[in-house]
């Protein structure tokens, strides 16, 4: 017997149990013809899943600006940051998004995954209490997982629960509060205003995880702009993949906060640097976000036009972001509203645990700067049919 067996039995083991579960996940190919359009083994689909908030990866500017960054530096960056990484490029993003985010410094990381887990790893040693909201993302959690210092987690957007678990800890004692902006599950937006009030009274650091919140909500600029808090919050985290159109994660703080991660943050040490392609796209649609405002007014124009429509089919939606979850409850009939919109030439995720709880499947839909209004009523009309049939 091959010494390996029982770790391919307990494998498969997983898997049968997924599959029976109804919550096997497999990798589906897309091949996309323009920002809200793919097409799938010779049938075009209308994508209603994905985070290109702005649309902005087929957009003339941002392209452009890849082939420029590959054409002036090459395809790749051969060594990580610290040691032959770091081009010209890697230094007008990180001084363009400081100024973005209204921070002394930003520090560029190749995944908002990698800027998450490295920063939390690096900053919370095992004196430190990690309070961390109950449906952060992942990379959150993973970021927590790896650091030394001990979590507590509380209810989702629960204020008062992180005041009484705040009490319970002494104010010398090292805090870090750490908080989604945008939920991306849910799409409501976090208390940044009141999580900012108890940090400063209770003597914590406040993280807030934009990656969903940039290009969408108020100006564009994120959770802590949103409230006026953008000079208060002491480390804003964000993504370079799905508003700005591109690949990579970025961290914006003061210069002490990006020096040490510089020199303590193993995902950023050991990392091969992103290639002059992605930086140059995500510089050029930084440049569009902030010059352009005609973008961001369509995103939150379709917003608003995509909540009036689920509403008026008796789905409550608010208009706080693009994110809508269509809460269905088990995976079967997720899979099947999603399967619904699937014959319907419509992608709509089915989410499913442990990317939400167990008995909230959901379908995630998303709207974005490049949608039109038809499109969208085509999709309400369609999850309304899908909804009455699940129900019939």
């Amino acid at each position: 017997m091959f010494s390996g067996d029982c770790m391919y039995k307990f494998f498969q083991e997983q898997l049968d149990n997924k599959i029976n579960n109804l919550n096997l996940r497999t990798l589906t190919e897309y091949c996309p013809i323009d920002a809200v359009r793919v097409r799938r083994d010779d049938k075009e689909y209308l994508m209603m899943a994905s985070n290109n908030y702005l649309g902005l990866t087929f957009d003339e500017r941002v392209i452009e600006g890849a082939i420029k960054g590959a054409q002036q530096y090459g395809t790749g960056s051969g060594g990580s940051r610290l040691v032959s990484g770091t081009f010209p490029l890697f230094t007008d993003l990180e001084r363009e998004l400081a100024k973005f985010k209204n921070t002394e410094k930003a520090l560029v990381f190749n995944t908002g995954y990698m800027a998450n887990v490295g920063t939390i790893s690096a900053i919370a040693d095992k004196n430190t209490i990690i309070f961390s909201d109950a449906l952060n993302h992942a990379s959150i959690i993973d970021g927590c997982r790896l650091s030394r210092g001990s979590v507590k987690a509380y209810n989702h957007c629960d204020v008062d629960e992180l005041k009484y678990l705040l009490k319970e800890v002494e104010r010398n004692t090292r805090k870090l509060i750490v908080t989604d902006g945008v939920f991306s599950m849910d799409g409501d937006i976090a208390p940044l205003d009141k999580l900012y009030e108890l940090s400063r009274e209770y003597n914590a650091l406040l993280m807030v995880d934009d990656a969903h919140a940039t290009g969408t909500i108020g100006s564009g600029h994120g959770t802590a702009a949103y409230y006026g808090l953008e000079k208060e919050v002491d480390i804003q985290l964000g993504t370079l993949s799905k508003s700005l159109g591109s690949v990579g994660g970025y961290v914006a703080a003061n210069s002490t906060i990006i020096d040490y991660l510089v020199n303590m943050s193993r995902s950023f040490i050991f990392s091969t640097a992103l290639s002059p392609a992605d930086i140059g796209a995500a510089l050029a649609a930084l440049h569009v976000l902030e010059s352009d405002t005609s973008v961001l007014r369509r995103l939150q124009n379709n917003v608003n036009y995509m909540a009036d429509c689920l509403n008026s089919i008796g789905i409550y939606a608010t208009n706080d972001t693009p994110i809508f979850p269509i809460l269905i409850g088990s995976n079967e009939d997720t899979l099947t509203v999603s399967n619904y919109l699937y014959n319907a030439g419509i992608i709509g995720t089915a989410i499913r645990p442990p990317t939400v709880p167990v008995g909230e499947s959901r379908i995630r839909l998303t709207v974005t700067a490049a949608h039109n209004k038809e499109q969208i009523d085509y999709v309400c009309q369609s999850l309304h049919n899908a909804l009455k049939q699940l129900d019939s």
